[in-house]
C-alpha cells in the first residue's frame, strides 16, 4: 500500500510542528525546510485545520501550531482524514470495477485484511512516538527548538 504524497506532506508538517510546539510555523518556512511546493501545502494546511490537528491564523505574524499535544494526535486518524480513498486493488471501488473474477475472488479479503492490519498498527502511535528522535530531526531540517 502507498500513501499519497498529500499525506506524506501532511504528516510532515505535523511532524516539523511537533518540533517546535511552542512556535508558530508558516507554510514557506515549512515548504523551504523539507524542499517542497509550497502550493501543496497550502491545500495540506488548510485540510489539517478543517479536521483540528492544527490552529491556523492569518495575517502578518499569523502562522500555525498543533492544536492539541503531539500525544493526542494518532497517527492513523491523521491518515484517514488525508487519503482520499483506499482502494488497493480496482474492485475495492464498486463504482469502477471491471474486474470478471470479482464475484468470487478470495484475494480481496486478504487485502481487506492487511489494511486493516496496515491502520491498527498506525492507530498505535501518536504524533509524540515519530518525534522520538527529535534532536537529530530538528538539526536536519534547521529547526530552532
Amino acid at each position: 500500500m502507498q500513501l499519497t504524497l498529500y499525506t506524506d506532506y501532511s504528516l510532515r508538517v505535523l511532524v516539523y510542528l511537533g518540533l517546535r510546539p511552542d512556535a508558530v510555523a508558516t507554510i514557506t518556512e515549512i515548504a523551504e525546510r523539507y524542499g517542497i511546493s509550497r502550493n501543496h501545502l497550502v491545500k495540506v494546511v488548510h485540510n489539517l485545520a478543517t479536521n483540528g490537528f492544527i490552529h491556523t491564523v492569518r495575517g502578518r505574524g499569523g502562522g500555525m501550531t498543533l492544536s492539541r499535544p503531539a500525544n493526542e494526535i494518532n497517527i492513523g486518524d491523521v491518515v484517514r482524514h488525508t487519503e482520499i480513498n483506499f482502494d488497493i486493488v480496482e474492485c475495492f471501488d464498486p463504482v469502477n470495477n471491471t474486474c470478471p473474477i470479482a464475484p468470487l475472488c478470495a484475494l480481496k479479503q486478504a487485502l481487506h485484511e492487511a489494511h486493516k492490519q496496515f491502520m491498527n498498527v498506525l492507530d498505535g502511535y501518536t504524533l509524540v512516538d515519530v518525534l522520538g528522535n527529535a534532536a537529530e530531526l530538528s538539526t536536519l531540517l534547521r529547526v530552532d527548538r
